[in-house]
């Protein structure tokens, strides 16, 4: 497998940017953390996903909806895996 060059990474760093700060968020982190690590098969779906339109993105990564292509689908859910960050646990106050 062929790593991709600074500039791919550059362009999709600009790409990843949605004006939703969460998403931006989430896309850029995707990219930092996991994008390296797909196959040619898997960087051209995100290519693709990021194609998509931002209410889109945002339904499908908050769980709102799935996109109708198993394959999106899928990167979606890896793409959530790999750079979606732990939910925060809010204390629990027990007492007065």
């Amino acid at each position: 497998m062929t790593a991709p060059s600074e500039e791919e990474i550059r362009r999709l760093r600009w790409q990843c940017r949605r004006g939703m700060l969460e998403l931006d968020h989430l896309l850029l982190r995707f990219l930092d953390l996991g994008y390296r690590d797909l196959d040619a098969g898997r960087r051209r779906e995100f290519v693709a996903l990021l194609g998509q339109q931002d209410q889109d993105l945002s339904d499908w990564v908050m769980g709102r909806r799935e996109p109708v292509d198993a394959r999106l689908a899928s990167l979606v859910r890896h793409i959530v895996t790999v750079a979606g960050e732990p939910a925060r646990h809010k204390p629990n106050h027990a007492g007065p």
